[in-house]
C-alpha cells in the first residue's frame, strides 16, 4: 500500500508545489512508483510537471465529486514511475460544492482507497488555505510534510496549522501524523535563515528534516519549462537537496514523532 503524504502549509509561496513535484521525481528516480495529486486550483503542480491543464476535460474535481474514477484522470509524465492526478480550473469552486455533501472531508480519501495499492507513494499538493479542499488533503494523508520558507513571516500561522492537524487527528483520522518540516529557500549567508531554522525547533523539536532546500535560481526556473529539477538541471544545488530529501523520506517513519502545538 502507498504511503500517502500530504504536503501542506496554508501560507502561499513556501515551496509546497516545488517540493511535491521534485520530491516525487526523486522518489521515482530511486525506483518508487509515485502519484502526485494536484489539489490546488492554480494547477501549478500539473503545469510544473509538463501537463497543460487548460487542455484537460477532467481532473481531480470530477473525481472528488464521483463523476469519474480517479484512475481515468491520471496522466503520465516524462519521468518513468511518476504520474499525476491533475487539477483544472474547475477545482476553484469545489470548496463551496463540498459544503452540502455527506462525508465531505473524506472525498479524497475515498478516491485514493481505490488506487492505493497501485503506488508506493502518493503525494498530495494542497492549496494555500485551510478550507475544505485542504481538509480533504489532511484527512487523506497518513503523514503530513510541512515546507517552511526561511523567512520570518513564514512562521506566522504555523501554530494554527498544527492545531488543525491535531483536530483532524483527534476527531477524524487518529492515524495521521506529522512526518516533518522541511526548510525551503534557505540562504546560509543570512542570519535570518539561521534564526528561522532555530525557531522551527519550537514547533518541531524532533522532526525537522536534515535536508534543507536552498534558494536556487534553477529550481525557480524549472517549472516554467514544465520540467522537474531532476531533468532540468540534475547537477544543481536544488537537485541535490531534493535527492537527499527523497532518501530521507524513505528512511523516516512518522509514527515516532508527536505533533507539538505551541
Amino acid at each position: 500500500m502507498a504511503r500517502i503524504i500530504s504536503i501542506v502549509n496554508q501560507k502561499g509561496g513556501v515551496g509546497k508545489t516545488t517540493t511535491a513535484i521534485n520530491l516525487g521525481a526523486y522518489l521515482a528516480e530511486l525506483g518508487k512508483f509515485v502519484l502526485i495529486v494536484d489539489l490546488d486550483p492554480q494547477a501549478n503542480a500539473t503545469a510544473g510537471i509538463g501537463i497543460d491543464h487548460r487542455s484537460l476535460n477532467q481532473g481531480v474535481y470530477e473525481a472528488l465529486l464521483g463523476q469519474v474514477n480517479i484512475r481515468d484522470i491520471v496522466q503520465l509524465t516524462a519521468h518513468e514511475g511518476l504520474r499525476v492526478a491533475p487539477a483544472t480550473t474547475a477545482l476553484a469552486g469545489l470548496n463551496i460544492e463540498l459544503v452540502s455533501l455527506e462525508r465531505r472531508e473524506f472525498k479524497l480519501r475515498d478516491c485514493l482507497l481505490e488506487i492505493r495499492n497501485d503506488y508506493d507513494f502518493i503525494l498530495i499538493d494542497c492549496p494555500p488555505t485551510l478550507g475544505l479542499i485542504t481538509l480533504n488533503g489532511l484527512v487523506a494523508g497518513d503523514e503530513i510534510l510541512i515546507p517552511v520558507q526561511a523567512e520570518y513571516f513564514a512562521l506566522e500561522g504555523l501554530g494554527q496549522l498544527l492545531e488543525t492537524v491535531q483536530l483532524v487527528k483527534e476527531r477524524i483520522r487518529p492515524e495521521v501524523d506529522v512526518l516533518g518540516a522541511v526548510l525551503t529557500m534557505y540562504d546560509g549567508r543570512t542570519k535570518l535563515s539561521e534564526d528561522v531554522l532555530q525557531e522551527l525547533y519550537k514547533y518541531f523539536p524532533n522532526n525537522i528534516f536534515r535536508s534543507v532546500i536552498p534558494r536556487n535560481v534553477r529550481l525557480a526556473e524549472a517549472p516554467s519549462f514544465g520540467r522537474t529539477i531532476a531533468h532540468f538541471d540534475p547537477g544543481s544545488k536544488g537537485a541535490r537537496a531534493y535527492e537527499r530529501l527523497a532518501r530521507e523520506v524513505l528512511q523516516r517513519d512518522s509514527s515516532v514523532y508527536p505533533i507539538n502545538v505551541v
